[in-house]
C-alpha cells in the first residue's frame, strides 16, 4: 500500500472542501467499477439472483458508510459471507422460499451484530494481534491474485469442482481452454497504463484516477476493435462483465415463521461473527497506514445496521470488502463519503447504464486486482514483524498459510483464536509511574502534588508489552510527550526494568514515540532494558538511527542501569545549559569535575 494520506474523520459541510469531494468521488467511482462485477459474482456464489448482490452493493454500502468508524472501509457482498449464505439456503426448497430466507437471514444477522455493538463486545477485537492482520493481508493478497488468473488469461472457471482457489487456478492453467491473447493483452496493457499513470500522479500531485482511467481505456479499446461485441455465434472474443438488470431495490418485508428462523439461527450467528471479524480485520489493516483511531463497537453497529436495512431491501448479506476497501484507499479516498458515492454510482449504473457493462473486459478488471493484491502486501513491515520475535513470525505464518491453503475466513478465525490464547496466558495491562530524584539523592515514586527538583522527567513502565497493551502503551507515551511539552523538560529517562515480553507491535509503538520525541527536541534515554527487549531492538535495526549510548541495558546487577541513565541525562542537561526546575537538590545530582561518583537508592 502507499504511504499514509490525510484522513478527515468528519464529513460535516464545514470542513468538507472541493478537493476532498473530488478525491472521494474519484475513489467511489473507481470502487464502483469493481463492485458491479463482484456483486454479480458473489450473488452467483450464494446461489441467488445477481440483482440481490447488486442491491447489496447499493444499500449496504451506503448505509454502512454513514455509520462506519473507518474512513476507507467499503461494505457490501463478500466472498466469505456468500459461501456461508449458500450453505444456509441449501435446506430451503423452491426459489421463493429461498429468497424469503435470504432476506430474513440478513435481518437476523443485522440484529445480532447490533446486539454485539450494544453490549460493547466489539472492544474484544482490540486483542487481535497486528501480526494476524499482516498474515491475513499477505494471504488474502495472494488469493486475490490467484483468483484472477483465469479472468486474466481469458479462461474463466465454469463453476463446481474443488472450491480451493489453488486447485481452480491449476485446473484452468493445466486443463482449461487455450489462452486468449486478446484478454492477456488487454489485462497487461491495463496494468502498464495504471502503473504509468500512478507515477505521473505522484509526481505532479494529480487526482488519483489511474485505476478508473485504466479500466475506461481498456473498455474503449475492446469496444473499438469489436473484441467485446458478440459475434454470429453469440460469443465475444473476450469475456466481459455482462448485462446488468436496470432495476433498483424496493422496501420489502419477508415472510417469517419460527421454523425458518430456527433453521437460519446457526448460520446467522456464524455469519454475524465472521462478518464482524472480516470487516474489523480490513479496517484495522488500513488503519495501520492512516493511523486513524477506530471505534470497534461503532464499526459493529455499522455492520449490523447495514445488514438489517439491507434485509428489508432485498440485499444479499454483506461485510467489509478487502478488495474494494483496498482500492478505495489506494484511489485516494479521504472520508466515508467515498462509500456513499460508490453506492450511488452503482445505483446509477444499474438504473441507467446496465447495458454498457457488457463492454467492460474481465481481463482488465483482473489487471486492476493484480495491482491491488501487490499493494496489499507490505513487504517492509512484514519483514519487520518476522524479524521481531518468534511469536510474531508464527502468527504471521499460520494466518497467511491458512488463508492460502484453507480459506480467508478460517485464517481470521484461527488467527483470532491464537491471539486470544496468547492474551489469556500473557495478558497484564502495563502501568506507569513517575519517579523523581529527591534532595537526599534517592530515586523513588513521585507523590501527588510533589514538586519536581531536577532537569529531567523519569518514568517507570511495568507490565506485559504485547499487542493487547498497545492502547495503554500509546496513552502513556503520549502523556510523557505532553508533559515534556507542557513543562519544557527536554530530557526523559524511560525505565523498562519491569517491562516484560515485548513484541513487534510494542516495539513499533516505541519507535514511533522516539521519532516523535526527537521531532519535539526531547532526548529520551531507555534504562533497565532487559536482554530479550535488547534483542528485539537489535533485530529491528533501531541502532541504525537511535544513539547506542542512550540505551542502558540491565546487565550488571551491582550497578543500576537506571542510576547510570539518570546521571547521564543530568550531564546532558547540564551541558545544554538547562536550568528549568533546578534547585539545590538538583545541583547535587550532577558530580562536579574531580568529584567521586554519586550513588542513588532506587
Amino acid at each position: 500500500m502507499p504511504g499514509p494520506i490525510k484522513v478527515e474523520l468528519s464529513i460535516s459541510a464545514r470542513n468538507y472542501r472541493w478537493s476532498t469531494l473530488r478525491s472521494d468521488l474519484v475513489a467511489g467511482a473507481t470502487v464502483a467499477a469493481i463492485a458491479i462485477p463482484q456483486a454479480i459474482a458473489y450473488a452467483l456464489i450464494a446461489g441467488v439472483d445477481p440483482r440481490f448482490g447488486l442491491y447489496s452493493a447499493i444499500v449496504i454500502t451506503i448505509v454502512a458508510s454513514v455509520f462506519n468508524s473507518s474512513s476507507h472501509l467499503i461494505n457490501g457482498p463478500t466472498n466469505a459471507v456468500s459461501l456461508v449464505v449458500f450453505g444456509a439456503l441449501a435446506s430451503f426448497d423452491g426459489r421463493f422460499e429461498a429468497y424469503q430466507a435470504l432476506f430474513l437471514l440478513g435481518i437476523m444477522i443485522g440484529v445480532i451484530q447490533i446486539f454485539i455493538a450494544v453490549l460493547r463486545l466489539g472492544d474484544l477485537t482490540r486483542y487481535v494481534s497486528e501480526s494476524v492482520i499482516l498474515g491475513f493481508m499477505a494471504g488474502a493478497g495472494l488469493l486475490i491474485a490467484l483468483g484472477q488468473i483465469g479472468n486474466f488469461v481469458g479462461a474463466t472457471k465454469k463453476g463446481g469442482g474443488d472450491p480451493s482457489v489453488i486447485a481452480q487456478t491449476w485446473a484452468i492453467l493445466a486443463h482449461g481452454p487455450p489462452l486468449n491473447f486478446y484478454a492477456i493483452g488487454l489485462g497487461t496493457g491495463t496494468i502498464l497504463v495504471v502503473l504509468v499513470l500512478r507515477r505521473l500522479i505522484n509526481r505532479y500531485r494529480l487526482p488519483k484516477i489511474d485505476m478508473l482511467a485504466g479500466l475506461i481505456i481498456a473498455s474503449l479499446i475492446a469496444a473499438y476493435f469489436g473484441w467485446s461485441v458478440p459475434t454470429a455465434s453469440g460469443k465475444s472474443l473476450i469475456a466481459t462483465v455482462g448485462t446488468v438488470p436496470a432495476a433498483l431495490p424496493g422496501f420489502y418485508i419477508p415472510q417469517t415463521d419460527l421454523g425458518s428462523m430456527s433453521k437460519l439461527l446457526a448460520a446467522a450467528l456464524a455469519i454475524s461473527l465472521l462478518g464482524l471479524l472480516e470487516a474489523l480485520a480490513v479496517a484495522k489493516s488500513i488503519a495501520v497506514y492512516t493511523r486513524q483511531p477506530l471505534d470497534y463497537n461503532r464499526q459493529c453497529l455499522a455492520e449490523g445496521v447495514g445488514n438489517l436495512i439491507g434485509g428489508f431491501f432485498q440485499s444479499l448479506p454483506g461485510s467489509g470488502s478487502l478488495t474494494r476497501s483496498a482500492i478505495n484507499y489506494q484511489s485516494g479516498a479521504i472520508t466515508r463519503a467515498s462509500g456513499i458515492f460508490c453506492g450511488l454510482i452503482v445505483a446509477a449504473v444499474v438504473l441507467l447504464g446496465g447495458p454498457y457493462a457488457r463492454f467492460i473486459p474481465r481481463s482488465a478488471l483482473a489487471g486492476l486486482l493484480f495491482i491491488t493484491a501487490a499493494r496489499l502486501i507490505d513487504w517492509k513491515r512484514l519483514a519487520y514483524t518476522l524479524r521481531a520475535s518468534r511469536f510474531d513470525a508464527i502468527l504471521v505464518a499460520v494466518t497467511g498459510l491458512t488463508a492460502v491453503l484453507v480459506s480467508v475466513d478460517y485464517s481470521i478465525l484461527i488467527g483470532v483464536a491464537l491471539s486470544i490464547v496468547l492474551f489469556v496466558t500473557r495478558a497484564s495491562k502495563p502501568s506507569m509511574r513517575e519517579l523523581i530524584v529527591t534532595p537526599e539523592r534517592v530515586v523513588r515514586e513521585r507523590q501527588p502534588e510533589e514538586v519536581r527538583a531536577g532537569r529531567l522527567l523519569i518514568y517507570d513502565l511495568e507490565g506485559e508489552l504485547f499487542f493487547g497493551a498497545a492502547p495503554e502503551l500509546d496513552r502513556y507515551l503520549a502523556d510523557i510527550l505532553e508533559e515534556a511539552d507542557r513543562t519544557g523538560y527536554r530530557h526523559v529517562v524511560l525505565r523498562f526494568r519491569r517491562a516484560r515480553n515485548p513484541d513487534a507491535g510494542a516495539i513499533e509503538h516505541l519507535e514511533r514515540f522516539l521519532h516523535d520525541a526527537n521531532e519535539l527536541g526531547v532526548t529520551v534515554l531507555l534504562a533497565g532494558v532487559r536482554p530479550d527487549f535488547l534483542t528485539i531492538l537489535r533485530n529491528v535495526g533501531i541502532y541504525k538511527w537511535f544513539p547506542t549510548d542512550y540505551i542502558f541495558a540491565e546487565e550488571d546487577l551491582m550497578f543500576s542501569a537506571t542510576l547510570r541513565a539518570v546521571r547521564y541525562a543530568n550531564q546532558l542537561a547540564s551541558q545544554s545549559g538547562e536550568s528549568k526546575g533546578a534547585d539545590e537538590g538538583d545541583t547535587k545530582t550532577v558530580p562536579k569535575e574531580g568529584e567521586e561518583a554519586i550513588y542513588y537508592l532506587v
